[in-house]
């Protein structure tokens, strides 16, 4: 199989790049479960050195790195440096506290001693996804493989780059061969990945659909899965907000990325004192963003991943007006070379509006008013998803009681969702399975051993 890879901001054709015959990736698989057999041996003291030199290979190359992630996918380049430098600071956390994390337990029971020990399973797939083309591959490979696995990537068709960039980072860290690889492969591909005894475990980020299918194959051959799927993140807007920062805070959250993101807000639910102005102001910065050439640093809105990403967009929104809602800003696609759509802002919206019951990847903003906090809690709980969420308030205690009632893996409270290396990331619902990032992430893919010590019995 060919496929070719397309440059957002412009249109135009980058490269054609083949995918490699099962036969190729199998042996890849033997490769990795090889080093595996020799990294699980290395000390952790040793595989937190390693990991320490990869956050510095990132550094030393980010303004190259950064270039290839907007080049194949459309960000702007100054998200594209901010991701590479997050990925070096996701390094330095795990290097400084892995140790730490996997630390046996010593339990008290029956015996002399019992412990919990933390062992790597093997060889780990991932499957990621094109809108963060480092983060993504990184949050998942760095904590896998200080705790002894190692890794194989799959990653999106679209940045193939990408991909063998930070195989390459690897590389000039001074891991082993083969501890992380990069594979080249179709759906046949990851389905003989899947079934082959040499991997122990599959990470997915990605669609709700596509996690349905890698787990239903994970399932049938009894592996361990965690998935990061979507989100419809909710950002709640209480009346005691300010209502500026609150606004900031929406542009901020909603055009991260362009929108393309799992963790951008998505629904805005603004309680109706609070939503005349809140609106207003939300649409005017949304207005006042730079739209342009994404390797600009000015530039603060990049490009749409594709011209049919573009289009479904542009369908959910047509959707919303035709059934009867406002547009206040935006709304329109960039009469420009590439895929661009004006960062929008919708009102007077219904819940049976695309825009509101479906998972939006891209710049468009609807806002739903509410009365009270319990019908904020409703309306932010009435959906599919279970990602992140916001709840925005000057009182701190009000705004973690509400937080508390949200169905959410992450929450929170006068901030906009991220993630964070030292704190646990996932999803409930149909968002993902699992967790990544701090010592959560880093015990998914181990085993988590009983060690049961007792006497031998009275001497003879």
């Amino acid at each position: 199989m060919t496929y070719q890879t397309i440059n957002p901001g412009t249109g135009q054709i980058i490269d054609s790049y083949d995918t490699m015959p099962i036969t190729e990736i199998l042996k890849a698989a033997h490769r990795s479960d090889e080093a595996y057999r020799v990294w699980r041996g290395t000390s952790l003291r040793n595989r937190s050195r390693y990991i320490r030199q990869l956050g510095e290979a990132l550094r030393d190359k980010k303004g190259e790195y950064a270039r290839l992630m907007t080049l194949e996918m459309g960000k702007p380049i100054s998200e594209a440096v901010a991701e590479v430098e997050k990925c070096a600071w996701l390094c330095d956390v795990y290097a400084d506290n892995g140790e730490a994390w996997l630390q046996e337990e010593r339990v008290e029971a029956d015996g002399m001693e019992h412990h919990v020990v933390f062992e790597p399973l093997g060889v780990i797939l991932s499957i990621m996804p094109w809108n963060y083309p480092f983060w993504q591959a990184l949050r998942f490979a760095v904590p896998g493989i200080l705790a002894g696995n190692t890794s194989i990537l799959k990653h999106a068709s679209n940045v193939p780059q990408c991909a063998f960039a930070i195989e390459d980072a690897f590389t000039r860290a001074g891991f082993p061969g083969n501890v992380f690889t990069t594979v080249l492969a179709d759906h046949d591909g990851v389905a003989a990945l899947i079934s082959s005894d040499l991997i122990r475990g599959v990470s997915l980020t990605g669609s709700t659909a596509a996690g349905a299918r890698i787990a239903e194959e994970a399932g049938r051959n009894l592996k361990k899965v965690v998935l990061e799927l979507g989100g419809s993140d909710p950002f709640i807007v209480l009346d005691d907000a300010n209502v500026e920062f609150a606004a900031q805070n929406a542009a901020k959250g909603r055009m991260l990325n362009t929108g393309q993101s799992c963790i951008a807000a998505k629904r805005f639910i603004v309680m109706r004192s609070a939503a005349p102005a809140f609106s207003k102001r939300f649409a005017d910065i949304m207005s006042s963003l730079t739209i342009g050439d994404p390797m600009d640093s000015k530039t603060q809105v990049g490009a749409i991943v594709s011209e049919e990403a573009l289009a479904e967009l542009m369908s959910q929104l047509d959707q919303a007006v035709e059934s009867g809602a406002t547009v206040l800003t935006g709304g329109r696609r960039v009469e420009r070379p590439g895929f661009f759509l004006e960062p929008t802002v919708v009102t007077d919206t219904t819940k049976d509006m695309h825009i509101v019951s479906q998972e939006v990847f891209g710049p468009i903003a609807p806002i739903i008013v509410v009365e009270n906090e319990d019908e904020a809690v409703s309306v932010a709980n009435e959906t599919e998803f279970g990602l992140g969420g916001s709840v925005w308030t000057s009182d701190l205690k009000r705004g973690a009681n509400l937080a508390r009632r949200l169905e959410s893996g992450t929450v929170f409270v006068n901030s906009i969702v991220k993630s964070d290396p030292r704190m646990p990331f996932g999803g409930v619902k149909k968002s993902g399975i699992g967790r990544e990032l701090s010592k959560y992430g880093l015990r998914e893919f181990v085993n988590i051993k009983g060690l049961n010590i007792y006497s031998h019995g009275p001497a003879v």
